[in-house]
């Protein structure tokens, strides 16, 4: 008759009941997984119950509570009058555990498995097997303990009327009417957000649109990725400008798509350099940031939005249009997107609260004739069944009570003071390093500066100085040596100690 097995369970076993998981399904959970990783082998004859409590200390009955669990998921059997043993009939390697290796090698030396415990308790760190690794997916990480940071354009989430926002949303949450929207519901978004939004950009943008033309997603980003995933294939040719929006760039690539840059300027992306393209090439997508071009944050000028939205029409090429920032424009009337004036169904306008409320929301909107809506939302369902049907039902409501428009023109008299601050603080300490023009809206500055600065060096400079300049907003090879400066999450006084401290770092660079 087999005896139980000798193993010291203490070190196998490690109870914490500072956890809300019972002691008893500890020890069940730690066998088991003993089991399937091969140190408990199939046939061994576990402990009696009062031993093993002696060793675990703990009460007999948690032991006889964890072989009920154990014998209850299958993993022993008890034999009367014999005892516990383990049952997996799966075969397993024998594995070392001071010096035990199961009955087929008791006659060999002893192998002591020196580290038992992170073996029974560790997580694979790598996979078993090979896949598809991207090198072009590849981001920067994020991570910032900074107390400043010169961001990509962010607001500034202070500003919020959070107040207002979770009266709202603890109301939907309340309201037994709304508990419709815990469900399922249409994949293409909330129904009367859906109605509102349209309404709203509608007023706004100059759109022509009901809430057939609206996709809901989680931002812009998640808009970029679906329309390159409906409307891009291998080998199809995507016009860009130079500079453009690396992440948007990377979704293109992503889907085979390969990418054909011409130069943007003072009036934004070149047309006469896109209509020489359409000459000799089959361009099926040009996507623009036309108010504000990313990242050198200059406005494509009316005159060129008509003339591009007539070579759409005549090449047949898409225009992806990422209004990522339409709603903050200081230097009079926003110049109107190219989608307000599409008569031929060319344009597929995309736009989000992300940067008009906070990035945190992360609710965006696609908008395109009925028919490419249709089918991305059969798209959309495999990748996210639906938007946030609570969020966009609060959205919907702030909306029509004005709440949001309040706050954005509110909002942007402080961005439009921040920018002027700004820009007169770079003026004031670092005119001598760099040179800018003002943007006309948008929360960046695209600033030059002098070719002969290591921007990596300054920023390391900043972060010793509790500044965070991260590497994604340094543009720098032989042609240009720019940044971009976020400066809409930083107060007046915050943006004084950002500039002097980087003002600070240039100088040491020159060290």
């Amino acid at each position: 008759m087999s005896s139980p097995v000798r193993i010291p369970f203490k070190s196998v076993i490690r109870i914490d009941k500072s956890l809300d998981r019972a002691v008893y399904l500890q020890i069940a959970h730690q066998m088991i997984n003993a089991i399937q990783r091969g140190v408990l082998l199939d046939g061994i004859q576990l402990p009696g119950t009062r031993s093993l409590a002696d060793d675990l200390e703990v009460h007999r009955k948690t032991v006889i509570a964890a072989y009920d669990e154990l014998d209850a998921q299958g993993w022993t059997e008890i034999r009367p009058n014999k005892g516990t043993f383990v049952r997996n009939r799966v075969a397993q390697p024998a594995i070392s555990l001071n010096g035990y290796r199961g009955k087929e090698s008791e006659a060999a030396e002893p192998e002591r498995h020196q580290d038992h415990e992170k073996f029974l308790n560790s997580y694979p760190s790598k996979t078993g097997y090979g896949f598809k690794q991207s090198i072009l997916l590849d981001v920067l990480p994020v991570t910032n303990s900074s107390g400043l940071e010169f961001n990509d354009g962010l607001p500034d989430i202070r500003l919020l009327p959070l107040e207002r926002l979770s009266k709202v949303y603890g109301g939907i949450l309340k309201s037994k009417t709304n508990y419709r929207h815990f469900g399922y519901s249409h994949v293409e978004g909330n129904e009367f957000f859906r109605e509102t939004l349209a309404s709203y950009l509608n007023n706004t943008r100059g759109l022509h649109i009901n809430k057939n033309n609206i996709l809901t997603t989680r931002g812009i980003h998640m808009s970029i990725y679906m329309a390159s995933s409906m409307l891009i294939g291998v080998g199809d040719l995507v016009i860009v400008g130079d500079l453009s929006y690396y992440l948007a760039n990377m979704c293109f690539q992503q889907c085979g798509g390969k990418i054909i840059s011409v130069p943007v300027d003072e009036d934004g992306i070149s047309v006469e350099a896109i209509r020489e393209l359409c000459k000799t090439k089959k361009i099926r997508m040009l996507y623009l940031t036309p108010h504000h071009h990313y990242p050198t944050t200059v406005t494509l000028s009316a005159e060129r939005r008509v003339e591009l939205l007539q070579l759409a029409s005549t090449f047949g090429f898409i225009i992806l249009e990422d209004d990522y920032d339409y709603d903050f424009h200081y230097n009079g009337n926003s110049v109107l997107p190219l989608a307000s004036a599409d008569t031929s169904g060319m344009v597929v306008y995309i736009g989000s609260f992300c940067k008009s409320l906070a990035p945190g929301f992360r609710s965006g909107y696609l908008i395109a004739p009925e028919n490419l809506i249709t089918e991305m939302a059969k798209f959309r369902r495999l990748v996210d069944r639906q938007g946030d049907m609570l969020m966009e039902q609060a959205l919907a409501e702030l909306l029509e009570e004005r709440e949001i428009q309040r706050h954005l023109k509110k909002a942007l008299k402080i961005y439009q003071e921040r920018r002027d601050h700004f820009t007169g603080l770079l003026h004031d300490q670092l005119g001598e390093e760099l040179n800018f023009v003002s943007p006309p809206g948008g929360l960046s500055v695209w600033t030059h500066w002098n070719p002969r600065l290591n921007l990596m060096r300054i920023s390391k400079n900043c972060l010793k100085r509790n500044l965070h300049l991260p590497q994604e907003l340094l543009y720098q090879n032989e042609s240009f040596t720019a940044m971009r400066l976020g400066f809409g999450n930083l107060s007046t006084a915050e943006l004084e100690e950002a500039v002097h401290i980087l003002g600070s770092a240039v100088k040491e660079s020159w060290i």
